[in-house]
């Protein structure tokens, strides 16, 4: 718990940040939430590509650690800030020159392709501090130094609310703005967040041992190695957020504009309800690549079976209230003028108990693979479980479009799927010998 519970903040941070553009539109118009349901999990895609290659570098990062090998613990995080960079560059062109070209194939509405792409310009200058900053939350996940994460995280959602009610709706002299003002406002707070962890991190003496700022330099061979570990998590961020983008494509384009809206509510119950498993899940990462190195994998096992049992435990005690009495705790958030629209949404939320229990145990064990530095058979596991999920999504959306609520069931299948194999994988032992 001392390591995944500011990773529950930390590892969560686009979520976070799509959450609140998503509240803020709700209230502002109807147009506008149905359009970030599809741009927000695009950028979430974009995003998680950076995000997959920082996870990389937190498992040779923590490795070196365990092995208290200072020299190579510096050289791979400068791998990782420059890999980082380049993609950010790499993304940002294709945000700003083929953005249209890319969402007129899947968007069929043109007032939601119109909003998309108020939202996506401006927002796509972010994606520099959004990388860079994952590199600095990958390099104190990776030496098991967390606290920081927290107050860093505080800053970007307080900054962010704030900026969502000026430049959204009109506040302080600013004409309203609507979703372009989301995402501006998304945008500065990330800029404010990584000015704040840099400051921090260089007057953080509890990095001087590791001697970041003299003679920064980079080994090839330490690129190639994180390029291998790093790839298959790329693809398999990719997939999994990919997967979801197809996911609300089916949704708009073969059930319409109302259970576009409805999916885009139940997924930002989802995602205020997984934010303890993605702490979890981060946390795996770095123990069990460090207890690796420190040449003891049962005690590695063991830590991925106790993680699973409290992500369950701290996951239910929040998601059977909210879930079993949504009106009541729901209101707040997607309750005033656009409230009928939760009262559609009951039957769908209720189905996030089931996806919530397999998304705890899957992606747990998933990370815990992943942490052993097996990423390519991570990578494998979850695209069998992808293609089960577009599988039942397509087929869900086709012949049962009256009933948003069995479409989501894809989400069970695609966890249950990811969980057996995984258990499968860990008990063959394969991973104790991988070599980083």
């Amino acid at each position: 718990m001392t390591v995944s519970f500011p990773l529950m903040l930390g590892s969560a941070t686009q979520q976070i940040i799509v959450l609140s553009d998503n509240v803020f539109l709700y209230h502002n118009s109807l147009a506008d939430f149905g359009a970030i349901a599809l741009v927000g999990v695009f950028y979430l895609l974009i995003t998680s590509i950076g995000y997959g290659f920082s996870r990389g570098g937190q498992i040779l990062i923590a490795r070196r650690y365990g092995e208290e090998s200072f020299t190579q613990l510096k050289l791979n995080f400068y791998a990782l800030v420059f890999f980082q960079l380049i993609l950010a560059l790499f993304f940002f062109f294709i945000l700003q020159f083929l953005a249209d070209d890319l969402f007129r194939f899947f968007i069929k509405s043109p007032d939601y392709y119109e909003r998309i792409l108020d939202y996506i310009y401006p927002r796509s200058y972010g994606i520099f501090f959004s990388y860079i900053g994952l590199a600095f939350i990958a390099l104190y996940t990776g030496i098991a130094n967390t606290r920081f994460i927290i107050i860093d995280t505080m800053i970007l959602a307080v900054t962010n609310l704030v900026l969502n009610y000026i430049l959204i709706f009109g506040k302080l002299g600013f004409e309203p703005m609507g979703i372009k003002g989301a995402a501006y406002a998304s945008t500065i707070a990330e800029i404010v967040a990584f000015i704040v962890f840099l400051v921090y991190m260089f007057s953080d003496r509890s990095l001087k041992e590791f001697k970041l700022l003299r003679r920064i330099n980079f080994q090839f061979q330490v690129v190639k190695n994180m390029c291998l570990t790093s790839v298959p998590i790329v693809l398999q961020s990719m997939l999994g957020l990919g997967s979801w983008f197809v996911f609300f494509s089916f949704v708009e384009q073969k059930l319409g504009q109302e259970p576009l809206e409805i999916s885009n509510l139940v997924r930002n119950v989802y995602l205020i309800l997984s934010i303890p498993c993605w702490g979890f899940a981060a946390g795996i990462n770095t123990l069990v690549s460090n207890m690796i190195g420190q040449k003891r994998p049962k005690a590695a096992i063991s830590v991925i079976n106790r993680a699973v049992l409290l992500c369950i435990l701290t996951t239910m005690i929040f998601a059977i209230p909210i879930c079993l009495f949504p009106e009541f705790f729901l209101y707040p958030l997607f309750g005033g003028t656009n409230g009928a629209l939760l009262t559609s949404a009951l039957p769908s939320l209720k189905i996030l108990l089931p996806i919530l229990v397999a998304f705890s145990t899957g992606a747990i064990y998933m990370n815990g693979v992943i942490g052993t530095g097996a990423t390519p058979a991570a990578l494998k596991i979850q695209f069998y479980a992808t293609i089960v999920y577009l599988v039942f999504t397509w087929w869900a959306t086709s012949y049962q479009p009256q009933d948003i609520a069995i479409v989501w069931l894809s989400e069970v299948f695609y966890w249950l799927v990811i969980l057996f194999m995984t258990i499968f994988f860990l008990r063959s032992k394969k991973w104790v010998r991988l070599d980083l």
